[in-house]
Order: C-alpha cells, then sequence, then structure tokens
C-alpha cells in the first residue's frame, strides 16, 4: 500500500479538532474515485461543492477482497488523484441492489454527466466492464451494486 499523503492526517486532526474531539485513533479510510487522473480529481470537485453525494461500486469487490460494505457512520477523506485531502465525508445511506435496478433518484445524486438514469448507466456499465476485465469475469446488470450516500462534513463549500 501506497503512503499515505501528509495532506490527509493533518485534514484528519483538524477535522477532529473541529469537533472537539481527541480521538485521533477513530477510523478512517482515504481514497480517491475512478482509475483515471482527470475523473478522480473532477469527482472531488463535485463532492467538495456539494454536486456529488452518492458513490457506487461492485459488491463482487467486497467479498472478493474481503472487505467490509460502507456502513453508516463511515468516515472517509477523499483524495485527488495524487492523494492530497480534499474533504471528509460521512457515509449516510447504504443501498445494495442489482445494477437494472439502480434508481433514478440515486444517479442524480452520483452528480456525473447530466445526472440522468441513462447517463449514469452507461458510463458505469463501461467502467464496471473495465473493472472486471482485470479478473476475467464478465458484467451483468443483474450484478449487485453498493449504492452510498453521503454528506461531506469537513473541506466542502457551506
Amino acid at each position: 500500500m501506497d503512503k499515505e499523503h501528509q495532506s490527509v492526517q493533518k485534514m484528519w486532526r483538524a477535522y477532529l479538532d473541529a469537533i472537539n474531539d481527541d480521538k485521533f485513533n477513530r477510523e478512517y479510510e482515504a481514497w480517491h474515485f475512478c482509475n483515471d487522473e482527470e475523473s478522480a480529481n473532477h469527482l472531488a470537485e463535485l463532492v467538495k461543492s456539494g454536486v456529488k453525494i452518492a458513490t457506487s461500486s461492485l459488491h463482487y469487490w467486497y467479498s472478493m477482497e474481503d472487505e467490509e460494505i460502507p456502513q453508516i457512520g463511515d468516515l472517509s477523506i477523499i483524495t485527488n488523484w495524487d492523494g492530497e485531502a480534499q474533504c471528509i465525508i460521512e457515509t449516510v445511506n447504504v443501498n445494495i441492489v442489482p445494477f437494472k435496478e439502480v434508481p433514478e433518484a440515486f444517479a442524480y445524486k452520483e452528480g456525473e454527466g447530466d445526472r440522468s438514469l441513462n447517463y449514469w448507466r452507461k458510463v458505469h456499465n463501461q467502467f464496471f466492464e473495465e473493472e472486471l476485465k482485470e479478473v476475467k469475469r464478465a458484467f451483468s446488470e443483474d450484478m449487485l451494486v453498493v449504492c452510498e450516500e453521503f454528506r461531506v462534513v469537513y473541506g466542502g463549500v457551506k
């Protein structure tokens, strides 16, 4: 695993100070969106501006990588492509549904493109297909998607 950018811990300490909490050992994850620099940086900006308040991922990866599904109350530090802290989010809702049943309201909350369900399906279908090629697995619209909603708790536009 790559070394965490110093801005991540600096933002975390500032957040804990802002909420009068000295529990630096509270858990958080630091991560960026997507698998390319332009998209990762753009989506971080959408989160900071309050446009993007949701994200999705294939449930398949959680089981394959033995990771926990996001839970309400989880905190994450969103970074840019280079790992520099951009803001802190808190998970406020999680639903797991088949890809073909992701609702239009959720696509809008993802904040990407024209915010339509058609756009969401097109880009996520492509993204999930690319991801699954690495493990020689085919994408299906019946595959489960983890639909996570969040709010910015530190570092975004108020």
